[in-house]
């Protein structure tokens, strides 16, 4: 039995403990009923309750650096795609947990290994502020790995805000589709140059129209 203080009462009977936590207005609470015999403790519920939500709370908010994010690299990387993910770096180190550098290398990729480990380094030191790298980076089969660790919340500046999107451009004005202009109207057969229309079924043009093909 312990009381409220933290005091050992020695070992008493299950009655026995009940009618002292009465007498005291507190409850009895049972802290480790594995042990032999179970050990029992003197103290309000509702304040044994929240002291042991409050140490829980603790307890996770230490555990964040034991989580492990991993973020991948490669070396031909856009500087956008890197900015962006150097920002999610920065935002898993501010909360405490462990960031693994992974950049894999390629086909013929593996013939210019410095590339890869620049861009690892640039990384790095954009990200120092925030963490430090557990140890140098290590070329294992294809790919560079590098651990990093957050700095203490004292020693580290607070996560800068997510880039504000860009607003797509509105949709470009309709232009008016002009109107299908109208076929022209059909002509009539010219007349003979020589003052006589065209005789049916003739040419407009008949160069024989002045001979007498009657005679």
């Amino acid at each position: 039995m312990i009381d409220g203080d933290g005091n050992q009462l020695g070992i008493m009977s299950l009655g026995d403990a009940l009618t002292l936590a009465r007498s005291q207005g507190v409850d009895l609470v049972e802290v480790a009923p594995n042990a032999a015999p179970p050990v029992c403790r003197l103290v309000d519920y509702g304040k044994f309750r929240y002291e042991q939500a409050k140490r829980d709370k603790e307890s996770r908010k230490h555990q964040h650096a034991t989580k492990v994010k991993e973020v991948q690299l490669s070396p031909k990387i856009d500087p956008h795609d890197l900015s962006v993910k150097l920002q999610r770096a920065i935002e898993f180190l501010c909360e405490g947990m462990k960031v693994k550098i992974a950049l894999r290398f390629r086909g013929r990729e593996m013939a210019h290994t410095e590339i890869g480990f620049e861009v690892v380094q640039r990384f790095l030191a954009s990200i120092a502020a925030y963490g430090q790298p557990d140890f140098e980076p290590k070329l294992v089969g294809r790919g560079l790995h590098v651990m990093i660790s957050p700095l203490p919340r004292n020693k580290r500046p607070k996560a800068p805000p997510p880039p504000e999107a860009t607003p797509l451009a509105p949709p470009p004005p309709a232009r008016a589709v002009p109107a299908p202009l109208a076929p022209p109207a059909p002509t009539s057969p010219a007349a003979d140059s020589r003052g006589g229309e065209s005789r049916g079924g003739g040419f407009v043009n008949n160069p024989f129209s002045g001979l007498d093909l009657d005679s």
